[in-house]
């Protein structure tokens, strides 16, 4: 059967899965003040920062509308869609509406709707993960069933450089803002299974941060031989490198992967962010 793989923006997709017609972006709009930016291939890294960090407001994001889901399910037999954790954003909630409005006039189509309770690379595993299981010749049911054991079992962590969008949302008090800049205080997030997102740790400074994210990897990776390490950066490759040289001194990945990130993930993780999932 013919497939398409759907994800919502903050799938941050490799430039070979962009050339892969089975791979498909519904865009948010990310809001910083007056500007409204749509997150796809026009979407400014540079130019998106730079609003950000001259913003007293925190940026915001609004998630993809049912019709904009709905035009991607035309085609393809069978449609997956891959979600930005539904605790960070109404994406799965949108998409669900959008599959069950589709399904009513296309009643042969196969489609499930994946809550990835993650972001980012997180998303990113889950469809090169649906991609592998298709190639295997794998039918739907199958397919679906795999992949969400294999949502189960994945990790998402990352580490800001930047505590401002955090302060700006109101997630964490000026004081505690100030403190952390004056103290270099960087600190390491990991997402929860319900794909809400918690603290790990801290440390002075991003690369004592980083280490202890790779400790933390190295600690509890299950099967690493079987799995890819997803690296994302915003605007800092040679930190995505650094990760990567680090944990595969240490832990035989099948495979690393790097991307840079598209808006959403951008948004997250702010100038100079990293962002892993394994």
């Amino acid at each position: 059967m013919s497939y398409k793989i759907i994800g919502d923006s903050c799938t941050d997709l490799t430039e070979e899965m962009r050339k892969d017609g089975h791979f498909h972006i519904v865009p948010l709009t990310l809001q910083v003040g007056e500007d409204s930016i749509v997150d796809d291939r026009t979407f400014n890294q540079a130019r998106f920062l730079k609003l950000v960090s001259e913003s007293p407001v925190a940026p915001k994001s609004s998630c993809p509308s049912p019709d904009a889901y709905m035009e991607l399910f035309k085609g393809e037999e069978d449609i997956y869609v891959i979600t930005l954790s539904s605790n960070l954003s109404g994406s799965f909630n949108s998409a669900e509406v959008a599959k069950k409005l589709y399904l009513e006039e296309n009643p042969h189509k196969n489609i499930e709707v994946i809550n990835s309770c993650s972001a980012s690379v997180g998303q990113t595993l889950i469809a090169l993960k649906i991609q592998e299981f298709a190639g295997m010749g794998l039918g739907f049911k199958e397919i679906t069933e795999r992949v969400r054991k294999f949502r189960e079992s994945l990790s998402t962590k990352f580490v800001l450089e930047n505590l401002d969008t955090l302060r700006k949302s109101g997630r964490l008090t000026g004081l505690k803002a100030i403190i952390s800049s004056v103290l270099n205080i960087k600190p390491v997030m990991y997402g929860t299974p319900e794909g809400t997102i918690n603290k790990l740790d801290q440390a002075r400074g991003i690369q004592k941060a980083l280490g202890i994210m790779v400790d933390s990897v190295e600690k509890d990776v299950k099967n690493p031989e079987e799995r890819i390490f997803a690296i994302a950066h915003c605007n800092n490759a040679e930190r995505a490198k650094f990760v990567r040289e680090e944990i595969l001194k240490r832990v035989s990945f099948k495979d690393c992967i790097i991307v840079d990130t598209a808006g959403v993930s951008t948004m997250y993780a702010g100038d100079g962010g990293i962002i892993i999932s394994y």
